[in-house]
C-alpha cells in the first residue's frame, strides 16, 4: 500500500529550497557561493536551522520507498527506474542548468566580461572544486540525484547479498523507540567520510539503508508517530542549539557542533516521519498537484533564484529583507510557471525524470 505521507512529505521539503538557496547569499561562514551580498545572521539562522535533517530525510524517504518499489518490481527493473528518474535528469540538468550558474558565479566573483554563450567553452573546460562559484564545471543541485543513484545502486547490491544470506531475515517491529533513538550514534562518524561539498556519501547510505530496514515497516512507523511530540522536542531543542553555536556564537565549539547536529539530524527526521503518518497520510487534488511538480521544480529552482537575486543585486539596495524575500517570491513563481510548461512538453518531462500531464477532455 502506497504511503501518501511519504509523497507529501518530499514535496514540502523540496518546497524549501527555493528560500534554503536564497539565503546562502548571505552566510556568515565565509563560503563562496554563485552570486554574495553580505553576512546576515538572521537569515543565515535559516540554513542552520534546516541543513542538518532537511537533506538527509529525502535519502531516508527514498530507503523507505525502495522497500516498497521492491516488493513489486525486480532489481533489474529498479535500476532501470533508477536511471530514468534520476541519471537522465541527472545529465540534462548538469548540461543544461548548471552553465547558467557558473556563468553568474564567474560574473559576480570574477567580474567576467564575455557573454553566456561565450562562457560554456570555460564551464567546458574549467575543472576546479566543482562548485562552479569560479565559473568552472559543477553539477549544482543535481549532486542529489548523482548520490541518490549510486546510493540505490550501491543498496541493491547490499539488499540481494543479505536476502541470500538471511533468508529468514526478522522484521524490525520489535524494535522500541529507544532503540529507535541509538540509530543516532554512528552518525557523528560518517559527516567528514566521503564529503563532497559539503555532503557525506557515507552518511546519506547509512540514513538510506536506515529507511530501507527500520522505517519502512508499519509497526516502526507507529511508533515513530506515538513518539512524534517526544522527537520533536528534542529536534527542535537540538537544532535550536545548532543555530546558536554555528551562526551566534563567537567561539567553535566543534565536539558539541556535532553532537547538536547529530541530534538535530535524526530526532526532526523521526518527528517528521511521525507527524506525515498522522497530519498527511491522505491524498487530495493540491498533493497531487505538487507531487507531480516536485520533479521539475527541483531541477529549475537554483537557476531562477540565482537569476533573479543576480538582476535585483544592483536595485534593491542595501536591504537584506528586500534582497532576500522578493527573489523569493519572485523565484518560486517564475519556478511554477515553467514547470507548467514543462509538464506539458513530454521529451521534457522525459528529460526532468516524471510524467507529462495529459491534457483534459472538454
Amino acid at each position: 500500500m502506497r504511503k501518501n505521507f511519504i509523497d507529501n512529505l518530499r514535496w514540502m521539503d523540496v518546497l524549501l529550497l527555493i528560500p534554503y538557496h536564497a539565503a546562502q547569499a548571505f552566510d556568515t561562514w565565509g563560503e563562496m557561493n554563485y552570486i554574495y551580498f553580505w553576512p546576515n545572521r538572521a537569515i543565515s539562522s535559516f540554513i542552520v536551522f534546516f541543513s542538518p535533517f532537511f537533506m538527509p530525510l529525502l535519502f531516508l524517504l527514498a530507503g523507505m520507498n525502495t522497500r516498497y518499489s521492491l516488493n513489486k518490481r525486480t532489481y533489474g527493473q529498479y535500476i532501470v527506474e533508477r536511471i530514468k528518474r534520476l541519471i537522465i535528469p541527472f545529465l540534462f540538468g548538469t548540461l543544461v542548468f548548471c552553465p547558467v550558474l557558473a556563468y553568474i558565479g564567474d560574473v559576480s566573483n570574477y567580474s567576467y566580461s564575455g557573454s553566456i554563450f561565450d562562457h560554456y567553452a570555460v564551464f567546458f573546460t574549467k575543472w576546479t572544486d566543482f562548485t562552479g562559484y569560479d565559473g568552472g564545471f559543477n553539477v549544482g543541485q543535481f549532486w542529489f540525484l548523482l548520490f541518490l543513484f549510486l546510493i540505490s545502486l550501491g543498496s541493491v547490491g547490499i539488499i540481494a547479498l543479505s536476502n541470500k544470506i538471511f533468508k529468514n531475515q526478522e522484521k524490525a517491529g520489535d524494535i522500541p523507540f529507544w532503540g529507535l533513538c541509538l540509530f543516532i550514534i554512528p552518525l557523528p562518524l560518517f559527516y567528514n567520510v566521503l564529503s563532497v561539498g559539503g555532503n557525506s556519501f557515507s552518511n546519506y547510505l547509512y540514513i538510506f539503508l536506515v529507511g530501507y530496514y527500520i522505517m519502512s515497516y508499519d509497526i516502526v512507523i507507529e511508533k515513530a508517530e506515538k513518539y512524534r511530540f517526544i522527537s520533536l522536542t528534542i529536534g527542535l531543542a537540538a537544532s535550536i542549539a545548532y543555530v546558536f553555536l554555528i551562526t551566534w556564537s563567537e567561539k567553535d565549539y566543534w565536539i558539541l557542533n556535532m553532537i547538536a547536529r547529530a541530534f538535530a539530524e535524526w530526532f526532526m527526521m523521526l518527528a517528521l516521519i511521525g507527524i506525515g503518518k498522522n497530519k498527511l497520510d491522505n491524498k487530495n487534488r493540491f498533493s497531487e498537484y505538487m507531487s507531480q511538480r516536485s520533479f521539475p521544480y527541483f531541477s529549475l529552482h537554483f537557476m531562477w533564484i540565482v537569476l533573479i537575486q543576480y538582476w535585483f543585486a544592483g536595485t534593491l539596495g542595501g536591504n537584506a529583507a528586500l534582497l532576500y524575500f522578493v527573489p523569493i517570491i519572485c523565484a518560486f513563481a517564475a519556478t511554477f510557471i515553467c514547470s507548467e510548461i514543462c509538464l506539458r512538453i513530454p521529451v521534457l518531462c522525459f528529460l526532468m525524470g516524471t510524467k507529462s500531464i495529459k491534457p483534459r477532455k472538454i
